[in-house]
């Protein structure tokens, strides 16, 4: 079973949300602001994808962040430590299925290409 994980009111959540429907494809939500995130669960999307392409450093979250405390964001444990604090710091879409590797945003063609990888 896929997992998508993100914010239920993102537009791109929204998209690819609509494209796995459209496609027939069986997913399971989980929205890091009703169901949480957890350290051990996001310390292994670091772990695979890096701290870097997981923190969303283009959304209106990471400007409205004072200057100084973007500036302390240099290492995997500063970016968990306000990745948990707030969720909408990551970016989103994060497609998961068991035993592949992890899909991080959203277009048609790589979400076609993960879906018959599956």
């Amino acid at each position: 079973m896929l997992t998508m994980y993100g914010i239920k009111n993102c537009d791109t959540i929204k998209k690819a949300r609509r494209w796995l429907e459209d496609n027939q494809v069986a997913y399971r939500f989980h929205d890091y602001r009703v169901d949480g995130i957890d350290a051990s669960l996001l310390h292994s999307f670091i772990a695979e994808l890096g701290w870097e392409a997981l923190l969303n450093t283009r959304g209106t979250t990471w400007r409205k962040l004072d200057e100084s405390l973007r500036a302390t964001i240099t290492n995997p444990e500063a970016a968990a430590a306000l990745m948990l604090e707030m969720p909408a710091m990551i970016k989103r879409p994060l497609l998961c299925a068991p035993g592949k590797p992890m899909l991080l945003g959203f277009n048609d063609s790589s979400y076609e290409k993960f879906i018959n990888e599956v």
